[in-house]
């Protein structure tokens, strides 16, 4: 049985109003981020990956199972909005235990499943106290812990960082990592495009219901062949250096950094630049490290949308 979720031409329409059109997917098993502006698509997609909506057209096939077969397909799959909905009054043990008891595991297996993901979370301590008193960041991990208490193959996390501590946040990305390298889908959407570098193996980027790039951030960025690529240099005469790659063809722009120890260059040819940067660093500059300045989601996301809302 295929590993993989696929989308095939997937499309939803709320009435007249746009939701996803014309999705074609296809995501292995790892951390995959979906990422986009509120009103991008990114909660619909994930509603339709969870089961929850039907597409208007199109097929959702995850792991091999339909949302046509509910029974088995929300056994394989796990999800958490960002919106709290608990029933009034449950502890957070109550919470995990009884959703548990729902899939029609046993006493004894409810208990021991409930536990396990109650401490991943890091919640062991607090499983007896009522959600109603928890922080934002406990309301979170508590929804991560019902989600995954069943085991599933595929995780669905709506802006499941939000609201966390500096330390949750991290033993909850090191969670994902983890689920991950465990050989689940974790997908995660996020607006805070520097978390998703962190954390992604890879990204879908939506606009508008569109989706306009996926795949791994450097493999998406050496796509956008017309956008000039950013590169950093940290040397000893940046001035100097300016001056030379000036009269060369390959660069566009050339700008010493506002901490003056460095240069921005933008460049058309990567490979060519790379190059000719050998070439002057023999001739008295000494270079102690070349680095993509743009190789991360927030400058692809930006070079995307901007080369969209140009051609409109």
């Amino acid at each position: 049985m295929r590993q993989d979720i696929q989308l095939e031409n997937v499309s939803k329409f709320y009435g007249e109003v746009l939701g996803v059109n014309k999705v074609h997917l296809t995501i292995p098993p790892g951390i995959t981020s979906l990422v986009g502006p509120n009103g991008s698509g990114k909660t619909t997609l994930m509603n339709l990956l969870a089961g929850l909506l039907q597409p208007t057209r199109g097929r959702v096939i995850v792991c091999g199972h339909s949302p046509d077969d509910p029974e088995r397909f929300f056994r394989i799959t796990g999800y958490a909005t960002q919106y709290d909905g608990f029933p009034r009054g449950l502890t957070g043990w109550e919470f995990v235990h009884c959703y548990l008891r729902l899939f029609g595991f046993s006493p004894a297996e409810t208990e021991r499943l409930a536990w396990e993901a109650i401490e991943r979370v890091g919640l062991k301590e607090a499983a007896g106290r009522r959600i109603a008193g928890y922080s934002k960041g406990m309301r979170q991990r508590i929804k991560l812990a019902q989600a995954m208490a069943h085991r599933p193959k595929v995780l669905i996390l709506d802006e499941p960082l939000n609201g966390l501590d500096p330390l949750a946040r991290a033993e909850t990305i090191a969670l994902f990592r983890e689920l991950g390298r465990e050989g689940s889908h974790v997908l995660i959407s996020s607006h805070i495009l520097h978390e998703v570098d962190l954390i992604s193996d890879q990204v879908i980027m939506m606009s508008q219901g569109y989706v306009v790039a996926e795949g791994q951030i450097r493999g998406v960025r050496d796509e956008i062949s017309e956008q000039p690529m950013q590169v950093l240099i940290r040397c000893d005469k940046p001035e100097h250096l300016a001056s030379q790659l000036f009269h060369h063809e390959q660069v566009v722009e050339a700008r010493v950094h506002a901490d003056r120890a460095g240069l921005v260059v933008r460049t058309r040819s990567a490979d060519s630049f790379y190059k000719l940067l050998n070439q002057i660093a023999l001739n008295g500059v000494t270079i102690e490290s070349v680095a993509p300045a743009d190789d991360d989601a927030q400058s692809i996301y930006g070079y995307l949308i901007g080369t969209e809302e140009s051609t409109k």
